[in-house]
């Protein structure tokens, strides 16, 4: 499984972005999906996960901000940040776990935060 992550980018407190992540491979092994983020010198966190009936769960520091969705159609699960403070400010990592307990990672898209 290949994870292909993009949408971050330069963002004023208050506003918007939606990342996306594209799966392809060996996408019907698929079970889990995530995003995770992280800033220099601190351990990667978990900012949302979906499973593949479509529950979400969100860290609290994100929750009623952010919505994690996927497309299994597509393949892909997009993450809607909305009102961005600051601290959300970090390279967003996209995850995928397949029924073997097979983690993927995507490479980083940067998240920056400021006015």
């Amino acid at each position: 499984v290949q994870l292909q992550a993009s949408g971050g980018g330069l963002v004023q407190p208050g506003g918007s972005l939606r990342l996306s992540c594209a799966a392809s491979g060996s996408v019907g092994s698929i079970d889990g999906m995530a995003w995770y983020r992280q800033v220099p010198g601190k351990q990667r966190d978990l900012v949302a996960s979906i499973t593949s009936d479509d529950m979400p769960t969100y860290a609290v520091s994100v929750k009623g901000r952010f919505t994690i969705s996927r497309d299994n159609a597509k393949n892909a699960v997009y993450l809607q940040m909305n009102n961005l403070k600051p601290e959300d400010t970090a390279v967003f990592y996209c995850f995928a776990v397949d029924w073997r307990r097979t983690f993927y990672w995507g490479q980083g898209t940067q998240v920056t935060v400021s006015s």
